[in-house]
């Protein structure tokens, strides 16, 4: 999805993985942050260290992921006027580094989306702590090997 802010200080959009420019992933990820801190000086070689620049209160740092969360939003409000969640779970590596993420998101959807469609929303960040992946594919698995079909299959 393209983000409204994807462009870089000197005019030009900023370029994704995928090979398009303005990217959600390009302006707001883990990595994106990371690069937009080294541009400003930062040491920040890793997510680690993006994590801890953050949790010390770095206000360069705040600033910054807080608008990765404002481009995250603006993407989300749209999504939120189109489906009406109850709940957005947000995971990821900039999720964890506190709440200036989640506030900037908040703070887009809530101020883009249409009133009736936020009224009950609440907009969380995800509490697995790295293990989405293995705690999803345990899921699908469990749900596969306990559907109806497979127990009547193994019992019949």
């Amino acid at each position: 999805m393209l983000v409204a802010s994807g462009e870089c200080a000197d005019g030009n959009e900023t370029p994704c993985t995928c090979g398009n420019t303005g990217c959600l992933e390009a302006v707001a990820s883990g990595p994106a942050v990371a690069a937009q801190l080294r541009a400003s000086g930062f040491d920040v070689p890793h997510h680690a260290a993006l994590l801890e620049l953050v949790r010390s209160g770095d206000l360069e740092a705040l600033r910054t992921v807080r608008q990765a969360g404002r481009d995250v939003g603006s993407v989300l409000a749209s999504c939120v006027n189109l489906l009406n969640p109850s709940v957005i779970v947000i995971g990821g590596v900039v999720s964890t580094a506190g709440e200036h993420f989640l506030a900037g998101i908040r703070e887009a959807v809530y101020s883009r989306s249409l009133p009736l469609a936020t009224q009950h929303l609440r907009i969380l960040g995800a509490q697995t702590r790295g293990q989405a992946g293995i705690l999803g594919a345990s899921a699908l698995v469990t749900g596969h090997g306990l559907s109806i079909e497979n127990v009547n299959r193994l019992i019949g």
